[in-house]
């Protein structure tokens, strides 16, 4: 459930800055009038046929029907953004140069509540009866934001008190052209406008506890999750957000893994992909902070806990080897080769050719892909995205509960085998990488990331710590900009 921001529901008393402010623009309006003459306005071209997502310029949270709610009257409030339907909004002309908001979600209407006039009155959601009170002009201001005026009132929309807080609620209020009574008209489809700050993982429930996670697409259209725990824990969704445990990969032990897992069943970071009609999936076996590691192969038609069938070794490293064969990525190129990208701290990220008939290796060569002269880096995984394969690593520290200090970072290259370099041009061989998501407020330690193109846009998984050292699945959207960096929203 989301937490409603407590802030009075109707006029309430407000703070006397506001009155202060309201006093001070009636007076400057008042001796201005005589000596400028205001030109009218211009609204911004809207289309109809397009789904919004609007983005308040003060907070950088967008308009959110609260708790996806359906009925009548549900609060309106300002929500990180996640581009959910209950976050999208369609255009309905009205005549005029005014519009009604209709939710993609519900199908209702943003409505001044009771039809009131007053400032401070509430924004809800209602039945289109394309009513005054559900009308609102869209009225430019000089800085590529808008305004929305509403018919009925004459007043702005607005979210009540500045608030920057999820679930701060919207109101209307006298037109002061304050940062909090502007919008960003984000047309949705690939965005180019990355947020002002890092987001908040987006909404999930259920069993949203992981560590290393990583999904597919299955054929139904649902989610299959893996991560990291004993013999590989799993978890499946049918809409991206709400999670359910699905037992594990191998629920009678991993003895073959045993020599590098010191006897324990719990294997680590796995790499789960639907290809060829079947599951395939790269695990890890090892302990912590050794390099005596290996990674296999499993493979399932099914996904289903204990359907899987263990196809051995796939690579292995030694005390007496520059790397760590652990956090596997399986990544097929455009011309149908698969690669195998993998590593953490020694010498930095690996690739190996695999054979696509068998998802072994090819031959002995191990490519040097990223890396920082032994410092922290780990958990590749390499997307394609238009002309670029781009590889995200995660550096730094993880593990270490609310203290884990892990960041998500980025480079890109033409060539799957690289050389991947950052926004500067640095190269990840280098100690390279873009800073893609780091830690923010209560969202500590984001990392071990996965992306797939899913039907809206590439989404990004990662696992990031609360406060009291759980870990926990995050998932955004990533929209690419001008220069087709990615950016997390």
């Amino acid at each position: 459930m989301k937490t409603l921001a407590l802030y009075p529901l109707k006029t309430g008393r407000r703070h006397r800055f506001r009155a202060a402010v309201t006093a001070i623009v009636v007076v400057l309006v008042v001796v201005c009038h005589a000596l400028v003459a205001a030109g009218p306005a211009t609204g911004a071209t809207i289309d109809t046929n397009a789904s919004y997502v609007l983005i308040n310029r003060h907070s950088g949270k967008a308009i959110d029907v609260y708790n996806r709610a359906t009925s009548d009257g549900a609060p309106i409030v300002q929500w990180t953004r996640n581009d959910g339907a209950w976050q999208q909004w369609q255009f309905v002309d009205s005549g005029g140069g005014y519009y009604r908001l209709r939710s993609r979600h519900s199908g209702k209407v943003l409505d001044v509540s009771n039809r009131s006039t007053a400032d401070g009155a509430d924004i809800v959601q209602w039945s289109d009866l394309n009513g005054t009170n559900q009308q609102f002009r869209v009225v430019d201001t000089d800085n590529g934001f808008v305004k929305l005026i509403n018919r009925n009132s004459g007043k702005a929309l607005e979210v009540w008190e500045w608030s920057t807080a999820d679930g701060g609620r919207l109101s209307q209020y006298t037109d002061l052209n304050g940062a909090n009574q502007q919008w960003q008209l984000l047309e949705l489809g690939d965005p180019t406008t990355p947020p002002p700050a890092y987001p908040n993982p987006g909404y999930v429930t259920g069993d949203v506890n992981v560590h290393d996670p990583e999904v597919t697409k299955t054929p139904s259209g649902g989610y299959l999750l893996a991560y990291t725990g004993d013999g590989i824990s799993l978890k499946t969704s049918a809409d991206r957000t709400a999670w359910r445990n699905a037992g594990s990969a191998f629920p009678g032990g991993v003895p073959w893994a045993h020599p590098y897992t010191a006897g324990s069943n719990t294997l680590w970071a796995p790499d789960i992909t639907y290809v060829n009609g079947r599951y395939y999936m790269y695990y890890s076996a090892s302990t912590f902070g050794s390099n005596h590691s290996a990674i296999f192969l499993a493979t399932s038609t099914t996904g289903a806990s204990g359907s899987w069938t263990n196809q051995g070794l796939v690579i292995e490293s030694r005390s007496s080897d520059n790397f760590n064969a652990i956090d596997p990525n399986l990544v097929i190129d455009t011309q149908g080769r698969w690669w195998l990208d993998f590593g953490s701290f020694w010498s930095g990220i690996k690739m190996v050719q695999l054979d696509p008939s068998t998802g072994k290796r090819v031959d002995t060569t191990i490519r040097s892909v990223a890396g920082r002269g032994g410092g922290a880096i780990e958990a590749p995984f390499i997307h394609r995205h238009g002309q670029y394969y781009y590889m995200l690593v995660s550096f730094d520290l993880c593990c270490r509960g609310a203290d884990s200090t892990y960041r998500i970072m980025v480079g890109r290259s033409t060539s799957v085998t690289g050389p991947y370099v950052d926004r500067n041009g640095v190269a990840l061989t280098a100690g390279g990488g873009t800073q893609l998501l780091a830690g923010h407020g209560a969202i500590r330690g984001p990392g071990h990331q996965a992306v797939i193109a899913d039907t809206d846009g590439d989404i990004l998984f990662y696992h990031w710590y609360a406060s009291d050292g759980s870990s926990r699945l995050g998932i955004n959207k990533i929209g690419y900009d001008a220069a087709g960096w990615p950016f997390v929203y």
